[in-house]
């Protein structure tokens, strides 16, 4: 007689537990165990110990069913683990954290991470391949628009599987998040106005009702006219990773040395300037002929403008050039500092609303959100629960399944908020993002590249680049451990043909198979793998946290963000004034309604997890676990050091803060 110690426990997340029958049998090496019954009464946090005897020792356990059953009514249950303690005190652990939904049995592998060369049992061969058939299954691709990221095929969340959805908390939290905004607009009367603001004061009074939300909005309503501040967003605003050092001028930005010889000084001129790397530049041609759309009846414009910025010798950037699109000459002028105020203040808040789409299209949902759920689609499709890159990968998933289907379904739908609210065309926005994806390199997704080629390395006050960096390297040194652990060499990366199957899945679905980007179809060594895995991890969690959470402050004051434009861009200077500034940028109606996504999408919701913070313990061995908190010991001193830059600093760049950091793209 064999007696094996069982504990059962229930995870402690709200409804965990369940009034159903819950039974276990044990699978050994050597043989298995009769279904034994655990209990008909879980609740949450809870665990339920038992001993299943057996006639003989089963030798190792390598899993555990678990079967749920139920006489009336259908209770779900979310199983936290299994821990399971052999005759002669060999303890064996299994991860499970999933629900368990109708009557059904579920099979737990135990927990030590397996590649497939790794399991020597044909019952876990079989066992992996049965659950990757049935992942493939239930995790498919669709088209959503042509030339974007392929997606998961599902029409709503309620089409999602439980263990990706929202908790009930989060689910609440959002719901009730989205109402109260909605509601609080709607009776300050901003939502029934379509017409122009009366004034830049006016304007103000919309985040001023956002009680705890307004210290940065307010700042930038004081300064947004500033050359100074309209600099200092494209290295520390919502869209860092746009300008790049200018060398040499392209053609179609014929600008002159005389031109801005007043903004450069006297001490120096613009070829001196070009040489030495203190000028650079921001190209919108992405939005070059993107039709536009009407909104409440009246016709929307859209420009495509290139922008040129100098870094002074107090080593703070300001532009000195403007043109609001993609032909020089006579109906598209140069706009200069030394212009109207008036001329060059419109010019810069072309530039701002043609950041807007950039931003939110492409540096936002493209190369974060629609990346994202490709990474998780594949991971589902390919790696099984028991390889160690699933343990690695899923945690920086959570919730990404469920914000996207939302996302297609009220956001970038047709008629959905973006379309709403923004004056490019439901096509328009198909298309930017369409041609955003054949631009996107594997250089622009792997930050330290990323900075390099864009001649981003020295430039001060860069503090996207400067935390960026941080959190990449902390990442790639967590990753570099794990990888290292589980894989021997690059044999062992080249031959595990799970992982082959995962990075072709990601090039083909998510990058079209344009082998041009760079983006690799398979990955051949060691170092290929631990540079593509901090690439994905860095993309969920602080990129993502860079790019998202800073969308209210900087947006909530419309002029500096704003989603539309009324009148077309001008074609001569010296024809703009404050009333014709007023009635270019959106209206009241529009502003309301682009600000309560903007609120929602920068919120802190309830359930959030940190980046390297993994209460789910999917890692059973001792190494995985002491790299987890080497990895936590260091984002806590990068918080120290980024907090340490802002005490003094009157607008703080805390986006990429550990603290602000989640582990996933989840909202």
């Amino acid at each position: 007689m064999a007696t094996y110690k069982v504990t059962v426990a229930t995870g402690d997340v709200a409804e965990a537990g369940t009034n159903n029958s819950i039974s276990i049998t044990l699978v050994g090496s050597r043989g298995e165990s009769r279904k034994t019954t655990v209990s008909f009464l879980f609740l949450p946090g809870q665990k339920k110990s038992l001993s299943v005897d057996c006639r003989q020792d089963l030798g190792p356990i390598v899993l555990v069913r678990l079967h749920k059953w139920r006489l009336f009514l259908e209770d779900a249950w979310f199983c936290k683990d299994i821990q399971v303690t052999a005759p002669g005190g060999t303890l064996y652990r299994f991860p499970c954290y999933q629900w368990l939904e109708g009557v059904t049995t579920v099979e737990v592998r135990e927990g030590s991470g397996k590649k497939l060369v790794d399991d020597e049992l044909q019952i876990l061969k079989e066992h992996r391949r049965r659950e990757l058939a049935a992942r493939q299954e239930a995790f498919r691709w669709k088209t959503f628009a042509q030339g974007w990221p392929h997606c998961l095929n599902v029409g709503s969340i309620l089409e999602l599987d439980s263990n990706i959805q929202f908790s009930c908390v989060r689910a609440t939290d959002f719901t009730g998040f989205l109402i109260l905004q909605g509601a609080s607009h709607f009776l300050s009367g901003f939502l029934l106005r379509n017409t122009s603001w009366n004034s830049l004061d006016e304007m103000r009074t919309i985040f001023s009702r956002t009680q705890g939300r307004d210290i940065v909005p307010e700042y930038v309503a004081k300064h947004w006219q500033e050359d100074e501040f309209f600099g200092y967003q494209f290295l520390n605003g919502n869209n860092p990773i746009i300008i790049w050092c200018c060398t040499a001028l392209p053609p179609k930005f014929p600008v002159t040395p005389e031109m801005v010889a007043g903004s450069l000084g006297s001490s120096t001129d613009l070829g001196k300037e070009l040489k030495e790397g203190r000028i650079f530049i921001v190209d919108y041609e992405v939005l070059d002929d993107i039709p536009a759309d009407t909104i409440n009846g009246r016709q929307q414009y859209v420009a495509a403008p290139l922008c040129l910025l100098h870094q002074g010798t107090d080593g703070l950037l300001r532009p000195i050039a403007i043109q609001l699109s993609q032909k020089p000459g006579p109906s598209s002028p140069i706009f200069l500092p030394s212009d109207d105020e008036w001329d060059w203040l419109l010019a810069k808040t072309w530039v701002r609303n043609a950041d807007f789409y950039s931003h939110q299209l492409l540096t936002h949902l493209l190369r974060t959100h629609l990346f994202g759920e490709v990474f998780a689609v594949a991971t589902l499709r390919h790696l099984p629960t028991g390889h160690p890159l699933f343990k690695l990968l899923m945690p920086h998933f959570r919730y990404t399944l469920h914000i996207n289907t939302l996302a297609r379904s009220v956001l970038i739908n047709p008629g959905g908020l973006i379309d709403k609210g923004s004056g490019v065309t439901y096509e328009g926005l198909q298309l930017v993002v369409q041609r955003g994806l054949e631009q996107v390199t594997y250089t622009s997704l792997c930050l330290p590249d990323d900075i390099r080629h864009r001649g981003m390395s020295q430039v001060p006050n860069y503090h996207y680049r400067d935390d960026g960096i941080s959190l990449w390297e902390a990442i790639e040194s967590f990753v570099t451990g794990i990888v290292t652990f589980y894989y021997g060499g690059d044999a062992a990366v080249s031959g595990d043909t799970e992982l082959q199957a995962w990075v072709m899945d990601i090039f083909t679905n998510g990058f079209l198979g344009r082998t041009s980007s760079g983006v690799p179809s398979s990955l051949q060594t060691v170092a290929e793998l631990i540079k593509f895995l901090t690439m994905v991890m860095f993309t969920c969690s602080a990129q993502h946290a860079a790019v998202n959470n800073g969308q209210y402050d900087f947006g909530a004051f419309v002029p500096n963000a704003p989603s539309s434009m009324r009148h077309p861009p001008p074609r001569e200077k010296g024809r703009a004034f404050l009333q014709h500034f007023l009635d270019t940028v959106p209206e009241v109606a529009t502003t309301a309604n682009i600000l309560v996504t903007l609120i929602l999408l920068s919120s802190q919701l309830k359930d959030r997890r940190l980046l390297g913070h993994y209460p789910e313990e999917r890692f059973t061995e001792a190494e995985p676990r002491q790299l987890i908190r080497a990895f936590q010991r260091r984002l806590k001193e990068i918080q120290d050091r980024i907090e340490e830059r802002n005490y003094l600093t009157e607008l703080r760049y805390n986006y990429m803060n550990p603290l602000e950091t989640e582990n996933s793209i989840s909202i």
